[in-house]
């Protein structure tokens, strides 16, 4: 299954780490991974949701990392997916 990550990024001091580490978990699982962690730096929020959009497009589920609540983008990241009938994967530790 082709999988998006979401996650909070603004903020977040180690979410580099903590998407490589969803990232990690899914593939050992079978699935390809989108990571929006490794977009590159220097476009502004709205740019970033618009490529991460794009992104969830080309997947068949969005992966909610435990921390997805406390960020704006992955809630719109997850409402985008809801409404265009992708499956949600909860994560967690």
């Amino acid at each position: 299954m082709k999988i998006y990550i979401a996650g909070k990024i603004t903020g977040n001091p180690d979410y580099k780490e903590q998407f490589a580490e969803a990232e990690r978990h899914l593939r050992a699982q079978g699935h390809t991974t989108m990571n929006p962690a490794v977009l590159p730096d220097g476009f502004e929020h709205h740019e970033y949701m618009k490529i991460c959009f794009a992104m969830i497009d080309a997947c068949d589920a969005v992966y909610l990392q435990e921390n997805w609540r406390d960020s704006i983008g992955a809630t719109m990241e997850r409402n985008y997916a809801i409404g265009t009938g992708k499956v949600l994967v909860e994560g967690g530790k």
